[in-house]
């Protein structure tokens, strides 16, 4: 059975108190700059319709989404970053919120990163990289709406991708993905699948707000 075929809504938060009891859980997250193709992906990964929710208009997702996928088992959905009309109230809260999430949450395994294939790599996509690499966990990069591109056009982005990825960050993984042709779910899900069966080996490592 696909690893994300079973998907169902389990709690969202707005601040660190609020994030479920860890209690020995997996979890791997998704992260994106806002309208890169996040909650669509989410939904073609799951076979869902509208289980992340998907709107035309950026910023929209303002809270952690927790979705279960098997026993003890979450993917979590996180705000979309670096949308300019967020109040900076709100962007400064998302920060910190985020920072700790990211860099202290022991049950989190891995991330996902979210990126328009037509833009892949922008400042603060490097930037969370920046931020979450320290970590020691492993990142997989979606790249987005690849059939918005020819064939040969994304096939030297996702080259240019992994290149820049392997001479920066290490250890990080690229694909090229589309929610409306619905390409890239095995490749994504056998990427994803060892994370949640490793055993967690949360980081000491703290590391500053990234600016959004």
């Amino acid at each position: 059975m696909p690893l994300f075929q079973n998907a169902a809504y389990f709690a969202s938060a707005h601040h660190l108190h609020e994030l479920p009891k860890e209690d020995g859980c997996a979890e791997v997250a998704f992260a994106g700059r806002s309208n890169a193709g996040k909650s669509s992906a989410i939904n073609t990964l799951a076979n869902h319709n509208r289980l992340a929710f998907v709107s035309k208009q950026p910023g929209r997702t303002q809270l952690i989404n927790f979705f279960t996928i098997s026993e003890n088992a979450y993917l979590v959905d996180l705000p979309g970053y670096g949308y300019a009309k967020v109040p900076e109230a709100m962007r400064k809260h998302w920060q910190h919120v985020l920072a700790t999430y990211l860099s202290t949450r022991p049950s989190l395994r891995g991330l996902v990163l979210v990126m328009d294939s037509r833009h892949p790599l922008t400042s603060l996509d490097r930037q969370m990289l920046d931020w979450f690499g320290p970590t020691g966990k492993p990142i997989h990069v979606l790249l987005t709406k690849s059939d918005k591109l020819s064939r040969s056009e994304a096939m030297k982005t996702l080259a240019a991708v992994r290149k820049e990825l392997n001479e920066n960050w290490g250890s990080c993984t690229a694909q090229l993905f589309s929610s409306l042709k619905k390409q890239g779910v095995d490749e994504a899900e056998k990427i994803i699948a060892p994370w949640l069966a490793a055993p967690s080996d949360a980081s000491e490592d703290q590391i500053p707000d990234p600016v959004a």
